[in-house]
């Protein structure tokens, strides 16, 4: 801002000669020139202003395996291989991959790449993030699992070693988040802190990534800004200065911040707010099916049953049980009059659009509360039994209220049900301990194929990462071996046949109880173009402000 100062009689400029005309037309000009410019720069100068429901529970790319929390680091950190505007594969900190044999992957690195504290990107780097991301406090595994071995070629080369062969690599890589060497282990950061036992280390709190942007604050629960990087290696494509994350958990408090300009871009929007929001004529909501399936899992592992009053067994290792607190779920009620709608019903826990869906499994068990209470009859539970359900307030769409629905469902039926809701921040770690009975989950798999969902959520927990997300205990060593197979098979029929054997496999077990496939919801004002990615990713590189 210029700012003008009357001269005083003892000042400097108050003795100095008058200047003439010509000069002072000269100076007028220049100030003119000067302030043209300032405003023009300040006109194209944008601060984004995000808000979710949630907040990131860390800075560190590598701690834990939740999609939002991803997706905001994706603007930070860079995989080798990324999504595009049209979600499909992209060079990122690779330019090329190839399979030189069926076990191995070959990749070219970009030269000349520089993370945010100035040093150069390399292979090391590469190596490093592998052996950090398999350490036993990482909770992103799953994304390196397959790889057996890591060398380095040379500083830009690197090849990848897989125990069998894994055409869908490079979809996995996707997800996977690389992390410079020398800065984590010069902040003593060379491991993740572990979020399931709530400890933190210098990356829990800071980030130096390759990415478009960077860590400029961070305020756990409060903000979080971010900057644009100068010395990113892309092509840049938005016109944002600054971006300001905040937290608004209340539904309410949150629309209210767009529908006053606090915000410019928020979600989910609370269903019952779409239309008053769509009908603003600054404002706007983008809606689209999203890669997700809400579903809820239970304890079919332990011998003893959590949170119950039966003591010495566990009803839910009986499929009679678990059917009946399937066939308990009104779907169609939570559907309408939870979801607004704006949910489909789900038969298998994968998503239309995601690779191995099986259409013709994608059929529920119908809603029969008598059949529920005859099948628990059956299994030796005539008047039912307490039960504990836990979930989360501000991780999903309506979670609390689909939450509150099925227990009210499980207690009509004869299961007495508790409800423990409390914020993701408390529920993840809570839930990832196994310290649950029954459970809210959403899942969408990170490679966008389902072979990921099977080998996440329903493989016999194994040391080498696979069942990382069986919080329920469930162990098949068939669907174990089929995953296998699907996970080797290359011919596209045959793959697809094996994947529709397995989902048979968890649709006649039931371990867990699949619910619906959620819609993404954004309210953004109208003057902002954003690129809406069916896994909730949210690229700010692709964000311009008119």
């Amino acid at each position: 801002m210029l700012t003008h100062r009357p001269a005083t009689p003892n000042s400097p400029i108050a003795t100095r000669h008058a200047p003439c005309p010509s000069r002072l037309l000269a100076k007028a000009n220049a100030l003119a020139i000067a302030a043209a410019a300032l405003l023009s720069l300040t006109a194209n100068a944008h601060t984004l202003r995000l808000a979710n429901q949630g907040d990131p529970m860390s800075m560190d790319p590598h701690s834990l395996q939740e999609s939002f929390q991803l997706s905001f680091l994706g603007n930070i950190y860079e995989p080798l291989i990324g999504r595009d505007r049209n979600f499909a594969l992209t060079p990122m900190l690779a330019t090329a991959w190839e399979a030189t044999s069926p076990t191995i992957w070959r990749f070219k690195l970009r030269q000349g790449v520089k993370f945010h504290d100035g040093s150069a990107f390399t292979a090391d780097d590469v190596i490093f993030s592998y052996q950090r991301t398999q350490s036993e406090s990482s909770d992103t595994k799953l994304y390196v699992a397959p790889i057996k071995a890591m060398r380095k070629i040379d500083a830009y080369t690197v090849e990848m070693e897989t125990a069998q062969p894994m055409p869908i690599l490079p979809d996995l890589l996707s997800g996977w988040l690389v992390m410079g060497k020398n800065w984590a282990e010069k902040n003593n950061a060379g491991v993740p802190a572990d979020v399931r036992k709530g400890t933190e280390n210098h990356a829990s709190l800071n980030a130096n990534g390759t990415g478009p942007f960077q860590l400029k604050q961070r305020q756990p629960g409060v903000r979080t800004v971010l900057k644009p990087f100068d010395g990113w290696w892309g092509q840049k494509e938005h016109n944002l200065t600054e971006v300001v994350f905040t937290p608004i958990a209340n539904n309410a408090t949150r629309v209210a911040a767009l529908v006053s300009g606090e915000v410019d871009l928020m979600e989910p929007v609370p269903l019952q707010d779409i239309q008053r929001i769509q009908s603003s004529a600054n404002l706007q909501v983008l809606q689209k099916p999203e890669l997700r399936t809400m579903y809820l899992g239970l304890d079919v592992g332990r011998d003893e049953l959590l949170y119950s009053n039966i003591k010495g067994k566990n009803p839910l290792k009986d499929v009679r049980v678990r059917q009946a607190l399937y066939q308990a779920i009104d779907i169609e009620t939570i559907r309408s009059k939870i979801m607004r709608g704006a949910a489909q019903p789900a038969g298998i826990i994968v998503a239309p659009g995601v690779r191995g869906y099986e259409a013709s499994l994608d059929k529920r068990l119908p809603y029969d509360p008598a059949a529920a209470r005859k099948l628990l009859a059956e299994a030796g539970y005539p008047n039912g039994f307490e039960l504990g359900l836990h979930c989360p307030t501000d991780r999903y769409v309506n979670d609390q209220a689909i939450c509150q629905s099925v227990t009210a469902m499980w207690t009509r039926a004869g299961i007495k049900t508790t409800l423990y809701a409390e914020t993701k921040a408390l529920y993840l770690p809570r839930a990832f301990k196994r310290d649950v009975s029954a459970f809210l989950l959403g899942w969408q798999p990170a490679s966008n194929d389902a072979q990921n969902t099977l080998w996440a959520l329903l493989n016999t927990p194994a040391n080498d990462g696979r069942g990382r997300f069986n919080l329920g205990g469930y162990a098949n060593p068939k669907l174990d071996a089929l995953t296998h197979d699907i996970g080797v098979e290359i011919d596209p029929a045959k793959r697809q046949g094996l994947m529709k054997a397995a989902w048979q496999i968890v649709q006649d077990d039931i371990p867990v109880l699949p619910l619906h496939n959620q819609n993404l919801a954004w309210g953004v004002k109208r003057n902002i173009d954003v690129v809406q990615q069916p896994d909730n990713s949210q690229p700010l590189r692709y964000i311009h402000v008119r």
